[in-house]
Protein backbone atom coordinates (compact mmCIF):
# COMPACT_ATOMS: atom_id res chain seq x y z
CA UNK A 1 0.00 0.00 0.00
CA UNK A 2 2.51 2.47 1.14
CA UNK A 3 4.27 1.95 -2.37
CA UNK A 4 1.36 2.46 -4.04
CA UNK A 5 1.00 5.95 -2.49
CA UNK A 6 4.51 7.00 -3.47
CA UNK A 7 4.05 5.87 -6.55
CA UNK A 8 0.65 8.16 -6.86
CA UNK A 9 2.07 10.56 -5.16
CA UNK A 10 5.28 10.67 -8.17
CA UNK A 11 3.33 10.22 -10.87
CA UNK A 12 1.42 13.91 -9.73
CA UNK A 13 4.71 15.55 -9.26
CA UNK A 14 5.33 14.05 -12.41
CA UNK A 15 1.97 15.51 -13.91
CA UNK A 16 2.09 18.74 -12.12
CA UNK A 17 5.83 19.49 -13.45
CA UNK A 18 4.78 18.58 -16.80
CA UNK A 19 2.25 20.79 -16.95
CA UNK A 20 4.20 23.83 -15.67
CA UNK A 21 6.59 22.80 -18.54
CA UNK A 22 4.13 23.18 -20.80
CA UNK A 23 3.15 26.26 -19.50
CA UNK A 24 6.51 27.81 -19.47
CA UNK A 25 6.41 26.33 -23.40
CA UNK A 26 3.45 28.27 -24.63
CA UNK A 27 2.51 32.04 -24.85
CA UNK A 28 -1.11 32.94 -25.74
CA UNK A 29 -1.60 36.99 -27.40
CA UNK A 30 -4.35 39.23 -28.14
CA UNK A 31 -5.03 40.42 -31.79
CA UNK A 32 -7.91 42.73 -32.69
CA UNK A 33 -11.01 41.30 -34.09
CA UNK A 34 -11.09 41.89 -38.14
CA UNK A 35 -14.17 44.52 -37.72
CA UNK A 36 -11.87 46.59 -35.14
CA UNK A 37 -9.48 47.04 -37.19
CA UNK A 38 -11.76 48.30 -40.16
CA UNK A 39 -13.30 50.24 -37.26
CA UNK A 40 -9.89 51.79 -36.98
CA UNK A 41 -8.82 52.37 -40.21
CA UNK A 42 -11.86 53.90 -41.33
CA UNK A 43 -11.72 56.40 -38.52
CA UNK A 44 -8.53 56.89 -39.49
CA UNK A 45 -9.58 57.76 -43.24
CA UNK A 46 -12.50 60.28 -41.74
CA UNK A 47 -10.23 61.94 -39.58
CA UNK A 48 -7.63 62.89 -42.19
CA UNK A 49 -10.89 64.01 -44.80
CA UNK A 50 -11.81 66.16 -42.38
CA UNK A 51 -8.42 67.48 -42.36
CA UNK A 52 -9.26 67.73 -46.53
CA UNK A 53 -6.13 65.40 -47.11
CA UNK A 54 -6.95 61.54 -49.73
CA UNK A 55 -5.21 58.86 -47.47
CA UNK A 56 -4.22 55.16 -47.56
CA UNK A 57 -4.67 53.37 -44.28
CA UNK A 58 -2.81 50.27 -43.26
CA UNK A 59 -3.59 47.98 -40.23
CA UNK A 60 -1.34 45.16 -39.03
CA UNK A 61 -1.68 42.90 -36.36
CA UNK A 62 1.04 42.40 -33.88
CA UNK A 63 3.62 39.91 -36.63
CA UNK A 64 3.16 42.95 -39.20
CA UNK A 65 0.63 41.20 -41.23
CA UNK A 66 -1.72 43.18 -43.04
CA UNK A 67 -5.22 42.81 -41.50
CA UNK A 68 -7.02 45.47 -43.28
CA UNK A 69 -5.69 48.19 -46.36
CA UNK A 70 -8.16 51.18 -47.34
CA UNK A 71 -7.31 53.79 -49.83
CA UNK A 72 -9.67 57.20 -50.41
CA UNK A 73 -10.60 57.55 -54.28
CA UNK A 74 -7.82 60.30 -55.11
CA UNK A 75 -4.25 58.60 -52.89
CA UNK A 76 -1.48 58.64 -54.70
CA UNK A 77 -0.60 55.14 -56.03
CA UNK A 78 2.21 54.59 -53.78
CA UNK A 79 0.09 55.54 -50.86
CA UNK A 80 -1.22 51.90 -49.78
CA UNK A 81 2.16 50.26 -49.75
CA UNK A 82 3.69 53.07 -47.94
CA UNK A 83 0.87 52.87 -45.45
CA UNK A 84 1.44 49.13 -44.75
CA UNK A 85 5.35 49.84 -44.06
CA UNK A 86 4.84 52.30 -41.73
CA UNK A 87 2.22 49.96 -39.35
CA UNK A 88 4.98 47.11 -39.97
CA UNK A 89 7.69 49.74 -39.16
CA UNK A 90 5.25 50.59 -36.10
CA UNK A 91 4.90 46.92 -34.65
CA UNK A 92 8.71 45.80 -35.63
CA UNK A 93 10.19 48.57 -34.04
CA UNK A 94 7.27 48.88 -31.07
CA UNK A 95 7.55 52.78 -31.58
CA UNK A 96 5.88 55.60 -33.40
CA UNK A 97 7.37 55.98 -36.66
CA UNK A 98 7.26 59.59 -36.32
CA UNK A 99 9.53 58.94 -33.20
CA UNK A 100 11.62 56.61 -35.30
CA UNK A 101 12.85 59.57 -37.98
CA UNK A 102 14.41 61.74 -35.27
CA UNK A 103 16.15 58.49 -33.89
CA UNK A 104 17.47 57.77 -37.37
CA UNK A 105 18.62 60.47 -38.68
CA UNK A 106 21.90 59.95 -40.65
CA UNK A 107 24.84 59.97 -38.21
CA UNK A 108 22.68 58.95 -35.01
CA UNK A 109 23.18 55.44 -33.90
CA UNK A 110 20.07 53.55 -35.17
CA UNK A 111 20.55 55.00 -38.66
CA UNK A 112 21.25 51.69 -40.22
CA UNK A 113 17.83 50.47 -39.41
CA UNK A 114 17.00 52.77 -41.96
CA UNK A 115 18.42 49.97 -44.28
CA UNK A 116 16.31 47.06 -43.41
CA UNK A 117 14.13 45.79 -45.89
CA UNK A 118 10.97 46.90 -45.49
CA UNK A 119 11.49 49.80 -42.66
CA UNK A 120 9.93 52.89 -43.14
CA UNK A 121 11.17 55.95 -41.16
CA UNK A 122 8.36 58.37 -42.15
CA UNK A 123 5.60 59.91 -39.27
CA UNK A 124 2.35 57.74 -39.67
CA UNK A 125 2.98 54.41 -39.05
CA UNK A 126 1.58 54.26 -34.72
CA UNK A 127 1.71 50.97 -32.59
CA UNK A 128 -1.89 49.84 -31.17
CA UNK A 129 -1.81 49.04 -27.59
CA UNK A 130 -4.28 47.32 -25.15
CA UNK A 131 -3.67 46.23 -21.33
CA UNK A 132 0.08 47.44 -21.65
CA UNK A 133 0.79 45.04 -24.84
CA UNK A 134 1.29 46.22 -28.35
CA UNK A 135 -1.64 44.09 -30.73
CA UNK A 136 -1.01 45.67 -33.90
CA UNK A 137 -0.63 49.29 -35.79
CA UNK A 138 -2.10 51.81 -37.99
CA UNK A 139 0.14 53.23 -40.75
CA UNK A 140 -1.49 56.30 -43.00
CA UNK A 141 0.20 58.08 -45.82
CA UNK A 142 -1.03 60.56 -48.18
CA UNK A 143 -1.48 63.90 -46.10
CA UNK A 144 0.81 66.59 -46.85
CA UNK A 145 3.23 65.65 -43.34
CA UNK A 146 4.39 62.56 -41.49
CA UNK A 147 2.54 64.71 -38.51
CA UNK A 148 -0.94 64.80 -39.89
CA UNK A 149 -0.43 61.28 -41.17
CA UNK A 150 0.65 60.27 -36.90
CA UNK A 151 -2.64 62.66 -35.82
CA UNK A 152 -5.09 60.53 -38.07
CA UNK A 153 -3.48 57.79 -37.02
CA UNK A 154 -4.28 58.25 -33.29
CA UNK A 155 -7.66 59.38 -34.34
CA UNK A 156 -8.42 55.88 -35.98
CA UNK A 157 -6.85 54.21 -32.55
CA UNK A 158 -9.30 56.61 -30.38
CA UNK A 159 -12.46 55.63 -32.84
CA UNK A 160 -12.04 51.78 -31.66
CA UNK A 161 -10.16 52.64 -27.68
CA UNK A 162 -13.33 51.33 -26.07
CA UNK A 163 -13.35 48.04 -27.80
CA UNK A 164 -9.69 47.32 -26.91
CA UNK A 165 -10.01 48.54 -23.05
CA UNK A 166 -9.73 45.36 -21.15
Amino acid sequence: MRKTLLAISALGILAATGAKAQDDALVSFNVMKPEVAVRLAQGALEACRDEGAQIAVAVVDRFGTLQVMIRDRFAGPHTPETARRKAWTAVSFRADTLSLTENTKPGSEAYGANFITDALMLGGGVPVEAAGSIIGAVGVSGAPSGELDDKCGRAGIDAVMDDLAF
